[in-house]
């Protein structure tokens, strides 16, 4: 690991082992899930031809080679993870697609020292929710960004107004007991639920100007993509990784892809995607 830092420790071990070979194994699939929020996102955090941006969470570095490919030749923008299989298969896309402004860092946005004042926006899409200390993690990405610079991101709303996320979940509890319950203040998927707890966090973090807009979006997946999905990404398919009892794993697949199947229509599922748009300026 390039950052040997006491805080986030699980999230590091999770995403440089099962969630993060699941996510490269299933990042096409999920690029597309997650296509429609590209375009409001690098809306929101353009900070004009030639900028120098942050992609937090950067994951396998779709939106950083789009934030790239908007900012121009002369822009920059960093994609920053804690997932070496993320970064390697961002890399990787990024070769393939010609894009020489993209470059990607392996990096605790929490503790990263970053060059201050460096960056004139930061954006991220669903990446970060993970933080052991959010504040602390705030109040570190802001000082990278100079004054009057951008802050823009994407976070799930509660899992009430995204039942199509907590399906398999649902389904599956009745075989899966131990299933851990969620913490809705914890690290993870819907930690930024609350958009009053979200405008807290920032505030005390020294951000202004904070603005959080409902976006949903109607999200697609092939049915065999879909049913791939279900069973291998979140905690139902990190419960099927550890799984010895074949009997009861082909049964919770079986209750699993039954209970998606009303969003399924023509071999397709189509399903709402209930997320904050976060906007802030760094005015310090």
């Amino acid at each position: 690991m390039s950052e040997a830092r006491a805080v986030n420790q699980d999230q590091v071990a999770l995403w440089n082992e099962a969630s993060g070979r699941t996510w490269v194994e299933m990042q096409q699939v999920l690029d597309r899930m997650l296509a429609p929020f590209e375009a409001p996102l690098i809306d929101a955090g353009f900070p004009g031809q030639g900028g120098q941006v942050l992609d937090v969470g950067c994951g396998a570095g779709a939106t950083t080679r789009a934030m790239a490919q908007r900012l121009g030749t002369s822009g920059r923008c960093v994609g920053a993870d804690i997932s070496e299989p993320l970064l390697a298969a961002a890399k990787a896309g990024t070769a393939a697609d010609g894009v020489g402004t993209a470059t990607f860092i392996q990096a605790d946005a929490q503790t990263h020292s970053f060059d201050a004042n460096r960056f004139d926006a930061v954006i991220s899409r669903f990446g970060v929710m993970f933080f052991d200390d959010p504040v602390a993690a705030f109040t570190n990405i802001r000082r990278a960004v100079r004054v009057g610079g951008k802050l823009a991101f994407v976070a799930w709303r509660s899992p009430a107004e995204n039942p199509f996320m907590t399906t398999a979940k649902r389904a599956a509890e009745p075989l899966l007991p131990t299933l851990p319950a969620p913490d809705p203040n914890a690290p993870g998927q819907f930690a930024f639920a609350d958009g009053d707890r979200v405008r807290r966090i920032l505030e005390a973090s020294g951000w202004s100007d904070i603005n959080l807009e409902r976006l949903d979006v109607e999200g697609a997946a092939a049915q065999p993509e879909l049913l791939a999905y279900v069973t291998k990404l979140g905690p139902v398919g990190l419960a099927l990784k550890e799984m010895n009892d074949e009997a009861l794993r082909a049964r919770v697949i079986e209750v699993v892809h039954a209970a998606f199947r009303p969003y399924i229509k023509n071999g397709e599922a189509r399903f709402s995607m209930a997320t904050w748009l976060v906007t802030a300026i760094n005015k310090q």
